[in-house]
């Protein structure tokens, strides 16, 4: 299935920023398909409205996970001000990331 523009953005940003070993973006969007939140319904119809990523960096050497969240939050702020509404995230050093 081909990526939508919303996961090639955040495959872009991640990768130029990160250098990922693995990058697995997940349209999670259809699970969360008529949910209702304070300001209105979560799902967007054409999807790409949450994600679920692993990133696999070595840029991650060193850091916390709360730190690598934050990292991948920042690096995405303009996606998770509009259209993505909910974004999971694995962050991992290639040594963590066991098959």
């Amino acid at each position: 299935m081909a990526e939508g523009p919303i996961a090639t953005i955040i495959r872009t940003k991640l990768t130029t920023a990160l250098a990922p070993t693995r990058l697995e973006i997940e349209d999670d969007s259809a699970r969360h398909a008529g949910h209702h939140h304070e300001g209105g319904i979560d799902a967007r119809p054409g999807g790409e409205s949450h994600f679920n990523l692993t990133v696999v960096s070595p840029a991650f050497e060193g850091q916390n996970r709360v730190t690598r969240q934050r990292a991948i939050n920042a690096l995405l702020a303009e996606e998770l001000a509009g259209p993505v509404h909910a974004l999971s995230i694995r962050a991992m050093t290639p040594s963590e990331a066991v098959d």
